[in-house]
């Protein structure tokens, strides 16, 4: 089984990113569920949501201690909010923002992970370049489907198809293939460099 913990603020589509990953790991063959930690989702107040994928039926129904992966969509709950508890030192980490590991102050905290499993997409921007709102839910899917593996950019294109429609379904597609073009970029650079 595969856990991820979305973490993000309300208004920037947690829920719905959780979501539309259970939905892609569907459409991919795997079984999926997704679900949000009931709290506050009043604007800007942090919010989690979770997704699980398996290709057995998931039986669990309690919130994700120990994900596989961290999908990070505002970087400012860093120092908020403890966004990696539980996390496993081969565990992904995915984080939109246009800045550094190091830059945001991670540096130490990240000794012992793998370094390429560790990611970070300007998401926010894409969203905004894409669609027209800063919501960087569905460009960190893109880039998650490249990050791991686990569910492909047709099966991420597909549930956009399902959750919108139109102009927004459209600009959504083009934000999540950007974003995974451009991890893809990164990770056949970081190939091409341990190869020299």
């Amino acid at each position: 089984m595969f856990q991820v913990r979305i973490h993000g603020r309300g208004g920037q589509g947690v829920v719905t990113g959780a979501e539309m990953l259970s939905i892609a790991a569907f459409l991919g063959g795997r079984h999926a569920q997704a679900f949000p930690s009931f709290g506050s989702e009043r604007t800007g107040a942090p919010v989690v949501a979770f997704c699980r994928m398996d290709d057995k039926e998931i039986r669990l129904r309690e919130p994700i201690m120990q994900p596989d992966a961290i999908i990070i969509q505002d970087p400012t709950l860093l120092h908020q909010v403890d966004v990696f508890g539980g996390l496993k030192k081969e565990g992904y980490i995915l984080i939109n923002s246009t800045r550094s590991f190091e830059d945001m102050g991670l540096g130490e905290f990240i000794k012992g992970f793998r370094s390429e499993r560790l990611l970070t997409v300007p998401a926010s921007e894409l969203a905004m370049k894409h669609v027209g709102r800063p919501v960087p839910n569905v460009p960190l899917l893109g880039a998650f489907a490249a990050l791991c593996g686990l569910i492909s950019l047709a099966a991420v294109q597909q549930a956009i198809d399902q959750k919108f429609s139109g102009a927004v379904a459209k600009g959504n597609q083009a934000a999540a293939k950007e974003a995974y073009d451009i991890v893809m970029a990164q990770e056949t650079a970081a190939q091409e460099t341990q190869h020299a």
